[in-house]
């Protein structure tokens, strides 16, 4: 199979794929090899990555370095990011603004690192063309904004998938399958945290659309539902702290989004879960978390409790005691290959073997409903109901 019949293929099955349970052949897999007996192991996905920042520094060198991925080209809106990206990465194509990189030379998967802002619209601009999408936290601004992107990218026949990867460590498996096996007894609750003292080289994450909650809450949100399923409701209260910024590219500026919130979220079986985040937390791991012995994951059953050591994004073991076993025990302590750039690179992989992937687009949308339903909460002081869900449990 050549690459024009790939990805045909591909386009032409991608509404299916979409639907295709988590567990086992994928329906991508098994309509590729019920019409042609050639693997797709031999080919790459072509990747165009927008947004040339900070975060291009984690994801380029992860897919550049992927079997399963070839960047063609990258973009940034700030002309000599993009063009000196290109060139520490080897990429023979840059590109000023979308327009010209959708116009350029083709590509199959659309990278998005660019302002969680601008998410929604330049998600909307690749799918339109028929590309597939791996977008950086949030995929849209809104729910109801993000939920007409995977309509779309069903009716494009491709797919589009959100940040962030954690379902792929093997910390968050082996949580999950003690709960799934029912090892702690009835579950009852759960709390995360994840905090710093904020990224203050950009205004964005001050200003409408940004916040900690879509930085920084996305990750627990993902990590607690992903563990107990979809939240049927939540509360929530959200508030500023810290009314100006002294940010990187337009100095001193007024706060505008969330830099402290607080979530309760309710799932099923009455499990509560509770989640902290913002720009305001004193951590002496710094940013980057490295060496973080404390848990920021705790989980509490009726028979033992179990705890994520390190941020979500960077685990480095999960502490387990149960009536069984009473004296806490340290287990999942090798990381694998699990880094939480991976997503786009695992996304390539699952496109050209037909695997599918543990990283779920209706599960994003489902964070991203509970992030707006957050806000919604703070301001009208109430409880709200929960319509989106997404298929769990999530496990290998």
């Amino acid at each position: 199979m050549d690459r024009k019949q790939f990805i045909s293929r591909l386009g032409t099955i991608g509404a299916a794929a979409v639907a295709a349970p988590i567990i086992g052949t994928s329906s991508l897999e098994a309509a590729v090899s019920s019409t042609n007996n050639t693997t797709l192991s031999s080919n790459k996905i072509r990747v165009g990555v927008i947004g040339c920042g900070s975060v291009s520094g984690m994801y380029l060198p992860h897919l550049t370095k992927c079997p399963y991925a070839e960047v063609v080209s990258v973009c940034d809106i700030i002309p000599q990011k993009a063009q000196d990206a290109a060139k520490k990465y080897n990429v023979k194509n840059w590109y000023p603004h979308i327009d010209k990189m959708l116009a350029g030379v083709p590509f199959d998967l659309l990278v998005n690192l660019t302002d969680m802002q601008e998410h929604g619209r330049l998600n909307r601009l690749a799918l339109m063309k028929k590309v597939n999408v791996w977008s950086e936290k949030p995929m849209a601004n809104t729910y109801d904004e993000g939920r007409e992107l995977y309509e779309l990218a069903k009716v494009q026949g491709v797919r589009i998938w959100g940040a962030p990867a954690i379902v792929n460590s093997p910390q968050f498996a082996f949580m999950a399958k003690q709960i799934n096996e029912g090892n702690l007894g009835r579950i009852a609750a759960a709390h995360a945290h994840y905090g710093h003292q904020g990224p203050n080289w950009s205004a964005f994450f001050f200003e409408e659309g940004g916040g900690s909650l879509p930085d920084l809450g996305v990750y627990n949100i993902s990590t607690l539902t992903g563990l107990f399923g979809p939240a049927k409701s939540i509360v929530a209260m959200t508030n500023v702290v810290d009314p100006t910024r002294n940010t990187g590219n337009k100095g001193h500026i007024q706060v505008v989004a969330e830099d402290n919130a607080m979530i309760i979220m309710e799932h099923q079986n009455n499990i509560l879960s509770h989640i902290q985040c913002g720009f305001n937390y004193f951590d002496p791991y710094g940013h980057e978390g490295t060496g973080q012995e404390r848990p920021t994951i705790s989980v509490v059953g009726s028979t033992g409790n179990m705890h994520m050591i390190g941020y979500d994004w960077k685990p480095f073991g999960v502490d387990m005691a149960t009536m069984a076993n009473e004296k806490t025990q340290r287990f999942a302590t090798d990381p694998g290959t699990f880094l939480w750039e991976e997503g786009a690179s695992a996304i390539c992989e699952s496109m050209v073997t037909g695997k599918e992937s543990l990283i779920n687009a209706e599960h994003a949308l489902h964070v991203l409903e509970i992030i707006e339903a957050a806000r919604l909460s703070q301001k009208e002081g109430k409880r709200v109901s929960l319509r989106s869900s997404f298929k769990w449990p999530v496990v290998i």
